[in-house]
């Protein structure tokens, strides 16, 4: 019997021959057994310095937007503090330059004279306080509120519109499941139109107290499958 061996670009072949027995046979039922060596050595260096660039690139990042934080309140999409803005100290010159010009058509004891001079002391104080308040203008002069969510909590507009608009949904939501609460309670009732016209006071008053909690509520009757009527037990029209 004789053995050989080929080795090609890292692939190690071994082929054993019996001379014994004839060359076609041993060519149909000879099985090579291949050993392979995959080496990935030099390719992890590569790998673990595009890995590295990564990380400080994004360390860098990082490092460079809360460095800048505070220079970012000044210009978000263009807007600037109204503190700060020309355009809105602009403005406010040109309102309270109007009044004070009408006001000198009047007598100084005149009833128009009085409530132009409270509606000079109301600009005043309006442009005070939303220049106090940190309120952002654009270049017309006028304050802008930011409504993004993100932009809101990182530079600390939450209370423009996200806290209002949260709050909105929230008391919405309680009202809607209160009701609901109560509607489906009274339901069992012998009369439940008489309980839907005259409320049971106790009733409501101790629903109100549970639906604090109401978004938690939801999430759970959801899971349970409580939330939604049937859709067997929902009335549809002919077709």
């Amino acid at each position: 019997m004789a053995s050989t061996t080929f080795a090609m670009s890292g692939v190690q072949t071994s082929l054993k021959v019996d001379a014994t027995k004839p060359l076609q046979a041993q060519r149909r039922l000879a099985v090579p057994q291949v050993s392979r060596q995959v080496s990935c050595s030099a390719e992890q260096p590569r790998l673990v310095k595009k890995l590295g660039s990564a990380v400080g690139a994004a360390a860098l990042a990082m490092a460079i937007g809360l460095s800048q934080v505070d220079a970012a309140k000044a210009d978000i999409a263009g807007l600037t503090p109204c503190s700060q803005s020309k355009a809105y100290a602009k403005r406010q010159k040109n309102e309270l330059k109007s009044l004070q010009k009408r006001l000198k058509n009047y007598d100084a004891d005149s009833a128009p004279a009085a409530a132009l001079n409270a509606t000079i002391a109301r600009t005043e104080k309006r442009f005070a306080t939303y220049a106090k308040q940190g309120l952002l203008c654009g270049t017309d002069g006028l304050p802008h509120l930011i409504s993004d969510p993100g932009l809101a909590i990182r530079y600390g507009h939450t209370g423009e519109t996200l806290i209002p608009t949260v709050g909105f949904l929230y008391i919405a939501g309680y009202i809607g499941y209160v009701g609901r609460s109560y509607i489906r309670l009274v339901k069992g009732e012998q009369k439940p139109t008489q309980k839907e016209i005259i409320i049971d006071v106790p009733t409501a008053l101790k629903l109100s107290a549970q639906g604090a909690t109401w978004p938690l509520k939801v999430i759970q009757e959801l899971r349970n499958g409580t939330l939604v009527e049937q859709d067997d037990k929902i009335t549809v029209s002919p077709r």
